[in-house]
């Protein structure tokens, strides 16, 4: 069995605020299955992961930030405001 190719920063941005864990996180890092689910349990990915039910979901903002992405993610909690725009002057 042999795991997707890993994805590119375009597609990565493209994700939604929440991904699941298997197999989209997998597939960012370049992981099998087991071993993104094993790392999951025992918190040992590069990023928060979160339980949804029995399901375990990761936020694209914490693998936007691990990975040094940079674009405006669909997660991002940092959007541009008139108040934080260094390029905003007050009249």
């Amino acid at each position: 069995m042999t795991t997707a190719p890993a994805m590119t920063p375009a597609e990565i941005l493209a994700l939604p605020a929440v991904v699941p864990v298997w197999p989209t996180v997998g597939r960012i890092y370049g992981l099998g299955r087991t071993t993104t689910y094993e790392l999951a349990r025992a918190d040992e990915l590069p990023i928060p992961v979160r339980r949804v039910g029995v399901a375990m979901r990761a936020r694209l903002v914490d693998i936007v930030a691990d990975l040094g992405l940079e674009g405006g993610a669909a997660g991002s909690s940092h959007p541009t405001t008139p108040e934080n725009d260094p390029s905003h002057t007050q009249r």
